[in-house]
């Protein structure tokens, strides 16, 4: 570890490596982080296969582009469809536990969760899979420094999409009614509003995000049917970070997570990126806890 630190300082033009990789990592995990605020958000329920809808993402883009589709054309045909998933696992599994109590909805999302990584397991077997985009890399700085250009066209591409989410939000019936609901839920019922068909559409959404940033990891980085739980972890740090309806503190906190662990694998090892990733969840719902002691205390 000191040996790698020590090297960082020899050699600063590795930061930037480190910084940049973080950077595009980071983005894509805004998408799915933001996907699960919106659920959270509006319908209280804590997605806990936030990360195997991500995964599926990823291995839909994957057969897609077995069969001759480019994982740019694909990322759209897999949005699509993991709409209609979402939508399907809503009416069947979500809408059943969406009014019950916390432990009921964690323990449905947690067995859907489960149900989904064997599934894809016995589908596509538990070998690491990626997608081929065909696109060469940059050098900068004397080829010091090496840029996918697959990641860059990602970067782009997830701007575009947290752009357009935001539009949606901001500017459409749907999106307005979401975020009515949101809001108060009881109001919105009172004003017309069906509530049920907002979860749905909030939740099936979601499930979109999901297969949207999947697509983009399988191009990225790489997939596998138990990677789901990495994903759902790095969800929570973020959303529990930045607070729910809170897009700007939803991306700063995804890039900041996507550098914290290049720079941890580069000093730790590969082989601890996951325990930071944990860590700093804990320290997050501590610092949380911490916080509305200090408030209850100010009330009182």
């Amino acid at each position: 570890m000191l040996n790698s630190l020590q090297l960082l300082t020899q050699a600063p033009i590795l930061n930037v490596q480190l910084i940049l990789d973080g950077v595009f990592i980071g983005a894509v995990y805004a998408l799915a982080a933001y996907g699960l605020a919106l659920v959270w958000g509006v319908m209280n329920l804590k997605n806990l296969a936030q990360g195997d809808f991500v995964i599926m993402g990823g291995y839909l883009g994957w057969m897609l582009g077995k069969h001759g589709i480019h994982p740019f054309f694909a990322l759209p045909i897999v949005a699509v469809l993991m709409f209609a998933f979402g939508w399907a696992i809503y009416r069947t599994i979500i809408c059943r536990v969406i009014d019950k109590d916390l432990f009921s909805s964690l323990l449905a999302t947690f067995g859907l969760a489960l149900v989904m990584q064997q599934i894809l397991n016995q589908i596509f077997g538990p070998e690491v899979q990626s997608i081929d985009a065909g696109f060469q890399s940059l050098t900068l700085f004397g080829g010091m420094v090496t840029v996918a250009q697959v990641k860059l066209i990602s970067l782009c591409l997830t701007a575009a999409l947290a752009a357009s989410l935001v539009g949606f939000m901001k500017w459409s019936r749907m999106g307005q009614a979401i975020r009515a609901t949101a809001q108060d839920p009881r109001a919105a019922r009172v004003m017309g509003i069906n509530t049920d068909r907002v979860y749905a559409f909030t939740f099936a959404l979601n499930s979109a995000i999901c297969g949207a940033a999947g697509v983009l990891i399988a191009m990225i980085w790489v997939i596998q049917p138990f990677y789901g739980i990495a994903y759902s972890i790095r969800a929570f740090v973020i959303v529990t970070t930045a607070g729910l309806g809170n897009l700007p503190g939803v991306i700063i906190a995804a890039l900041g997570l996507g550098v914290a662990e290049q720079y941890s694998g580069f000093a730790l090892g590969a082989q601890l990126q996951q325990f930071t990733v944990v860590s700093l969840l804990v320290l997050v719902l501590v610092f949380k806890q911490f916080q509305r002691g200090r408030h209850r205390q100010v009330l009182q």
